[in-house]
């Protein structure tokens, strides 16, 4: 009776080790050709020409193979007047009824590709557009995309009612390096902030790792607020992540260190004043030196070289100052800037806002 029991006990062990998977990762969900995004937002190239779309909405993240869609146009991408009128006219309606949600380049073609949500609220769609280097804007058919598609496994609930609802932040921005997919935007985790790293093919997405930040302007401690733009970058021969917050602190993490599960907190190494937030970032070299270029949605873009990062003070008390930690100088030849990213070695490409409100796409000297 014994190794009877016993014999049964061994195999409802197997059973359930056999269909059990750690809550801490979910499965690729599907592959296939024709994605059906519900929306589209922070768009992020590899180094091959993969695509990966963030679908807040359906808190998805899309790797688009563009195939023959990426071939074919000027190389390069050239600027264009009132672009967001003559996206709004392909797409059969006003300018007020579509936002551009981010501007990527590709690695080889160096075209511009914008991702654009048409209408308001819940009857919105997305849509994705290549501007080359004639100016010739091409949509890109989804029917013929294959992809690869992940579902992040602890999303925000959709809160309509709140200020801002946390659904729209579960994704904030995209960057691919060393094979993974980093991705910032929020939780449903104690910790909303959240940093997480998807290797490439998709297999499968953790809860990614909780982050937390000082912030000296708010004189405390916040894990709420989702990083707004981030950049891998290489700091005594170790990989970080360099990210920007609202209000607007700028942040460095050991990749090492952002280990799934975990929660850690990010070393703050400079204050860029209160009422601000960070839209966009790139790094570049010029002179002989590498800077981070940073869009803000009220200070300006800024220059900021990236020799101080590795030695920066941390801040860890109260700012009594409007800025403070690494230095940066304002590049004030730049203004009304939305979406940013780098054309090539000389070259940024950007959505900048004019005095009346038009969105032009604007190719613009690195400073």
């Amino acid at each position: 009776m014994r190794s009877l029991l016993t014999k049964l006990l061994v195999l409802l062990a197997i059973v359930v080790l056999a269909s059990w998977t750690p809550s801490s990762a979910r499965q690729a969900t599907s592959t296939g050709q024709g994605p059906a995004l519900t929306s589209m937002g922070p768009l992020a190239f590899g180094p091959d020409g993969t695509l990966f779309a963030a679908d807040n909405q359906a808190a998805a993240i899309f790797a688009l193979d563009l195939g023959a869609q990426a071939n074919g146009g000027a190389a390069g991408a050239k600027g264009l007047d009132a672009v967001n009128e003559k996206l709004a006219a392909l797409l059969g309606t006003g300018a007020r009824e579509i936002t551009i949600t981010d501007l990527a380049v590709h690695p080889r073609t160096r075209n511009a590709y914008l991702s654009v949500m048409r209408g308001q609220g819940e009857g919105a769609a997305p849509a994705l557009f290549r501007v080359d280097g004639n100016g010739a804007i091409t949509m890109v058919s989804m029917q013929t995309v294959r992809y690869q598609k992940v579902e992040l496994p602890n999303a925000p609930a959709a809160n309509p009612t709140a200020r801002q609802n946390p659904r729209t932040q579960v994704v904030t921005d995209m960057a691919f390096a060393d094979g993974r997919l980093w991705v910032a935007g929020l939780s449903n985790e104690e910790f909303a902030s959240n940093l997480r790293a998807i290797p490439y093919p998709f297999a499968s997405v953790d809860t990614g790792t909780s982050v937390e930040i000082y912030h000296g302007n708010h004189r405390q401690l916040e894990t709420r607020s989702p990083v707004n733009a981030f950049v891998p970058y290489m700091l005594n021969n170790q990989p970080h992540l360099i990210a920007g917050y609202t209000c607007t602190p700028l942040v460095k993490f050991p990749i090492a260190s952002l280990r799934p599960g975990d929660k850690v907190r990010g070393t703050t190494i400079a204050e860029f004043g209160a009422g601000n937030r960070v839209l966009d970032m790139i790094v570049y070299r010029k002179g002989g030196q590498e800077f981070l270029l940073t869009a803000n949605n009220s200070r300006g873009v800024m220059k900021i070289p990236t020799s101080t990062f590795a030695s920066a003070t941390p801040i860890t008390t109260p700012v009594e100052t409007e800025t403070g930690g690494v230095p940066f100088e304002k590049v004030t030849s730049m203004t009304g800037i939305r979406q940013l990213d780098k054309l090539d070695d000389s070259n940024s490409i950007v959505i900048a806002q004019n005095a009346s409100g038009a969105l032009n796409l604007q190719v613009v000297p690195l400073p």
